[in-house]
């Protein structure tokens, strides 16, 4: 059976559904629901929610439950998730799991509370110090985060790592209808390395200071390692009509959910245009794009953001064909004409170019 929910609602009850049990977070807009969902529906699970005296705050108690092997998450929006950066830092260095959720607004600085995408840098580069990663998830739809939400807390258990969802104040906001079609978590893995008392057993330890020299290299080669190990296995995209494709368009969520609707009026273009939206944006789909790039005129690049996620595509191509950007900014949202004009300009300009080239 369906329900009707906001993609932050849908977050707050799969996070439950996954098995999480306890929630730490700070109010901001646009993701709200979540915390007042977790609100009400955490003590009627037996789980434990705190709204803390800060985002800090949050982020360090979901820190002390990861330690102690419990399924944890916050959530918070691009100022908030900022402020969270030393932890996420300090998580990854002591190979905690525990999953974030990241409800994007405009920015720089407290912007507005408008949809965006310009955290793309601070969450696929690793925002905080060192060399490290996340994963990262992003939704383009409220099924959608329903289904990463719930992949999310397995994703963090098996590799002992954070997973961000990467979503913004549309898909928050947005109401659809929502299958739970993945059953409720009753049997969480065993987590022999948490601090759970050590009486019967050799003492565990969990921490990310190594001062004895040698002792941070060789952490961080197995952090890479482990690192190059998720790049192998989980990377995940959609591919639309690339295989006869002229275009590519290049978008994550509710960029992509505009860039299906210019498939859907390609109709009116003087060329065929496909698609890849990228579901992990880290691991980012490289090999995909760079198939792609060997085939194509070009790729264009779709962001609500001044262009981040197009450095990593121009990096997949290394070259292979142009790569072109169309963005909005600050809340703001593109529409299927617009990014139909940019393709129509494109064209155009190449004709000119292989007139002018004879």
């Amino acid at each position: 059976m369906k329900r009707l929910l906001t993609g932050n609602e849908v977050a707050a009850e799969i996070a439950i559904q996954a098995g999480c049990r306890y929630y730490y977070g700070y109010p901001i807009t646009p993701q709200n629901e979540l915390i007042n969902y977790m609100a009400v529906r955490m003590p009627q699970v037996g789980g434990t929610f705190i709204q803390a005296e800060s985002e800090i705050a949050a982020i360090n108690m979901v820190y002390g439950s990861a330690a102690a092997g419990a399924r944890t998450m916050t959530s918070s929006s691009s100022p908030g998730i900022s402020l969270k950066q030393e932890a996420i830092s300090y998580l990854a260095g002591s190979e905690l799991p525990c999953v974030i959720v990241n409800i994007q607004r405009g920015g720089p600085g407290l912007g507005d509370i408008s949809a965006s995408q310009a955290d793309y840098f601070q969450a696929v580069k690793g925002g905080g110090h060192g060399d490290y990663h996340v994963i990262v998830l992003a939704p383009a739809s409220v099924q959608e985060m329903a289904d990463l939400v719930y992949d999310a807390f397995d994703l963090a258990d098996k590799y002992r790592n954070p997973v961000l969802i990467l979503g913004d104040a549309q898909i928050g906001q947005l109401m659809e209808p929502v299958e739970f079609h993945k059953k409720q978590k009753k049997d969480l893995p065993p987590k022999d390395w948490a601090l759970t008392g050590a009486e019967g057993r050799k003492r565990n330890i969990v921490k990310s200071f190594y001062p004895i020299k040698g002792q941070l290299e060789e952490f961080n080669a197995h952090l890479q390692r482990k690192y190059r190990t998720i790049e192998e296995h989980e990377v995940r995209y959609e591919s639309i009509d690339t295989d006869d494709a002229d275009v590519v368009l290049i978008a994550y969520g509710t960029s992509a959910r505009i860039c299906k609707e210019v498939i859907r009026k390609s109709s009116q273009l003087e060329c065929n245009v496909g698609l890849i939206r990228p579901i992990t944006l880290w691991p980012f789909p490289k090999e995909c794009i760079r198939t792609v790039s060997e085939k194509v005129q070009c790729i264009l690049t779709v962001e609500m953001s001044a262009g981040q996620m197009v450095e990593d595509v121009r990096l997949a191509v290394e070259g292979r064909c142009p790569v072109h950007f169309y963005g909005r900014t600050g809340g703001g949202v593109p529409t299927s004409l617009e990014v139909m004009k940019k393709l129509t300009d494109i064209i155009s300009d190449s004709r000119s170019v292989s007139v002018a080239s004879h």
